[in-house]
C-alpha cells in the first residue's frame, strides 16, 4: 500500500501537496507579502549539471569504443563486434534512463518561489521539505551561467544551518560546512536574477542596510556574477 501511495504522489503530486495553502508554499502568504516568481529546474539542465549525464554518456561511448577496438585486435569479425556492442546497449540505456528519470522526478517535485520578503524552496521526491529563507538572513546572492541556463546561489547568515544532504542537489557543490542553497538549473536565470536583485534592493532600502554583495567563488572555479542591481 505504501508503494502504491508513493507512486500516486509522484504521478499526481497534488495528492502529496494538497495540504499546501498554495503551490510550493506551506502556508498562505501574510498580508503585505506577494509572490514575484515561481518555477522549477529545467529537466535537461538538471540531468546534465547535477547528475552529470553528459559525463556518463561520454564514459559509455569510450567503453563502446574500447570494446570495438579490443574485438578487432582479437580478430573478431564485424558481425561479432556488433553483437558484442549490442549486448552492452541494454545496460547503457538502463543507466542513462535511470538518471534521466531521477532528474525528471527532482524537477517535477521541486518548486522555487520568490516573494518580496523571502525565498521558499520546496524540495524532495519522497519526503518533501520546505525551506523558508527570509531576505534578512540572506547575506549575499550571486548567479552564474551554466550552459544555456544558470544557477542562483544564496549565502545565509545567522547560526542556523541546513544539512547539505537535505538540500542536495539544490546546494552549491562542495560547500559542506556552510551550506549555500541554490536555485539550480534555471533556464531563465538572468531574468530571475534581475527580479531577485530588485526585491533584495527594496528590502534593503526598507531595513536601511548595506547593499548585497556577490557570492565569492573559490579560486579555480567559475566566478559567480553579481545579481544585477536594480536601477
Amino acid at each position: 500500500m505504501r508503494a502504491v501511495t508513493n507512486l500516486v504522489n509522484v504521478l499526481a503530486p497534488a495528492h502529496e501537496h494538497e495540504f499546501e495553502a498554495a503551490r510550493g508554499l506551506p502556508e498562505a502568504l501574510p498580508e503585505g507579502e506577494r509572490q514575484l516568481w515561481q518555477g522549477s529546474p529545467d529537466v535537461r539542465l538538471l540531468a546534465r549539471q547535477a547528475l552529470h549525464l553528459d559525463l556518463v554518456i561520454g564514459y559509455f561511448v569510450l567503453l563502446l569504443g574500447w570494446r570495438a577496438v579490443t574485438g578487432w585486435a582479437d580478430g573478431q569479425s564485424a558481425g561479432q563486434i556488433l553483437m558484442g556492442l549490442g549486448g552492452m546497449l541494454p545496460l547503457i540505456l538502463l543507466a542513462t534512463g535511470l538518471l534521466g528519470s531521477i532528474a525528471w522526478l527532482m524537477a517535477r517535485t521541486t518548486v522555487y518561489t520568490v516573494t518580496n520578503r523571502r525565498v521558499v524552496m520546496r524540495v524532495g521526491i519522497v519526503l518533501s521539505i520546505s525551506f523558508n529563507l527570509p531576505f534578512s538572513q540572506i547575506l549575499s546572492a550571486g548567479w552564474r551561467p551554466r550552459g544555456r541556463g544558470g544557477d542562483i546561489v544564496l549565502s545565509l547568515g545567522g547560526s542556523d544551518r541546513i544539512a547539505y544532504l537535505h538540500l542536495w542537489p539544490h546546494a552549491r557543490p562542495w560547500h559542506l560546512r556552510r551550506t549555500q542553497p541554490m536555485l539550480r538549473a534555471l533556464a531563465d536565470a538572468p531574468a530571475i536574477a534581475a527580479l531577485l536583485a530588485q526585491a533584495l534592493s527594496e528590502a534593503q532600502a526598507d531595513r536601511q542596510t548595506l547593499p548585497q554583495r556577490a557570492v565569492p567563488m573559490d579560486a579555480g572555479r567559475p566566478a559567480a556574477r553579481p545579481l544585477p542591481q536594480a536601477a
